[in-house]
């Protein structure tokens, strides 16, 4: 669909239905300045992925607590509640390409200044605290600056092909960044784990310098101004098809993706595994979500149902993958989590971007990602204290009751909004629910 200006790139009484003209799963890479951007994201996201899974693994052997993981990821995203709305004004107001060399430098310092602090042997806690949080601190600006970025790289058409691609090279890296991290601390130590994450970072860096300014599609930048951010809530305030998935989200980031909570208290704390075997869980959970993005990136249109269902799907597996009583089914069941968990991200972004005017997305994207990700200070803390005092299962069935509640209350306010129904009832043997019109119902009956 369209991402022209206000509300009628999106009618509301039709909030079901994005869609893009584009040509296979990979056709975002024909343009050259996308390919370089996917080419450097490769990089820096396996660098990403091995200090993520380092990060938890060194918490937690210093501190012996969940409840410590929690508050690292707490740390690392309480920034994005505090000022991701902010962040969306700058990346609406200056040159996205040159925030994003700025910030993608800085997430390098702070990879090499942990792995300094670890290779020295003076590392503590209260270090990767601070750091987490002025990781957190440049991800307020690079966040809404890389998301908005995609749509002046690729433009409206393609706009829907490269975010799934975008989330398929994050969970590509995701294969590879944990295994990579459980043999580097088995065999010398988390410091040149950090390390190379922040080298990784120069390859983004110079992919954004080898781009073609001249073949980025303009957008119009926003003036400095006084209410522009109130501007951009007001927007999505008077928009149900972007307030209703923002909200899903939030839920569901919240409380549903606290994967470095539960991975590391159900390896330490219920199958009693190493940092080898945690490194392997993740990369199981990578599999699916690589296989729910190419997935994404092959379909022609986002539904609002479809993000709803995936929702509802994503906690009920939660609370099964609680529940296991053995660690192969609890490993398997990561694969089909990990599919859904990405349908539901992807499937909001592109929705939520798709229509949205583009001197807007900066400011919706970053509120979106300020719910999605910030409230995780939230989220992370508490569901890191219930699994430390009840358990790792009580914990990650918390999160999917939790996500599953939310997606059948946001599924049933779209069906309102939108003039439908649900209709529950059997086809080929197997029961289905619809939304249906309720004109269709009234008919019928």
């Amino acid at each position: 669909m369209s991402t022209g200006p206000g509300a009628d790139s999106a009618p509301v009484h039709k909030p079901d239905t994005y869609t893009r003209r584009g040509g296979g799963t990979f056709s975002s890479l024909k343009i050259r300045n996308y390919r370089l951007f996917f080419t450097g994201a490769i990089v820096s996201n396996t660098g990403t992925w091995m200090a993520r899974i380092t990060q938890d693994w060194l918490v937690l052997s210093l501190t012996g607590s969940a409840a410590a993981v929690g508050i690292t990821t707490a740390l690392q995203f309480l920034p994005m509640l505090l000022f991701g709305l902010y962040g969306g004004v700058i990346a609406d107001r200056y040159p996205k390409r040159q925030l994003l060399l700025v910030s993608q430098a800085a997430l390098g310092l702070c990879g090499v200044a942990l792995a300094v602090l670890t290779l020295s042997g003076h590392v503590q806690v209260w270090h990767v605290y601070l750091i987490a949080f002025l990781l957190g601190m440049v991800t307020v600006v690079d966040n809404p600056a890389r998301q908005s970025f995609v749509s002046e790289m690729v433009g409206p058409e393609q706009l829907r092909n490269a975010v799934s691609l975008n989330s398929a090279n994050f969970q590509s890296a995701r294969l590879v960044g944990p295994a990579v991290a459980g043999v580097l601390i088995a065999g010398v130590g988390s410091g040149w784990a950090f390390l190379l994450n922040g080298l990784s970072f120069v390859a983004p860096v110079v992919g954004l310098l080898l781009m073609r300014t001249g073949e980025l599609h303009k957008v119009e930048r926003v003036p400095r101004g006084k209410g522009q951010l109130r501007e951009g809530l007001r927007y999505v305030a008077g928009r149900p098809d972007l307030v209703w998935p923002i909200v899903l989200v939030g839920f569901i980031g919240t409380f549903g993706f606290n994967f470095p909570i539960w991975l590391t208290a159900f390896a330490d704390g219920v199958f009693h595994v190493g940092a080898g075997t945690y490194g392997f869980l993740n990369t199981l959970m990578a599999a699916g979500s690589l296989v729910g993005a190419l997935a994404a990136a092959r379909r022609g249109s986002t539904r609002l149902r479809m993000l709803v269902i995936a929702a509802g799907v994503f906690g009920v597996l939660e609370v099964v993958a609680a529940l296991s009583p053995t660690f192969w089914l609890f490993a398997l069941l990561l694969v089909p989590i990990g599919m859904i968990g990405l349908t539901v991200n992807v499937t909001a972004n592109s929705a939520v971007q798709m229509a949205t005017d583009p001197a807007m997305r900066g400011r919706v994207m970053s509120l979106y990602m300020m719910v999605f990700a910030g409230g995780t200070p939230i989220g992370a803390p508490l569901l890191g204290w219930v699994t430390d005092v009840y358990g790792a299962r009580v914990g990650f069935a918390a999160g999917g009751l939790i996500s599953l509640a939310a997606a059948v209350v946001v599924g049933l306010v779209l069906a309102r909004v939108g003039g439908l129904k649900v209709a529950v009832g059997w086809r080929r043997g197997h029961p289905q629910v619809r939304f249906v019109a309720r004109e269709r119902l009234t008919t019928a009956a």
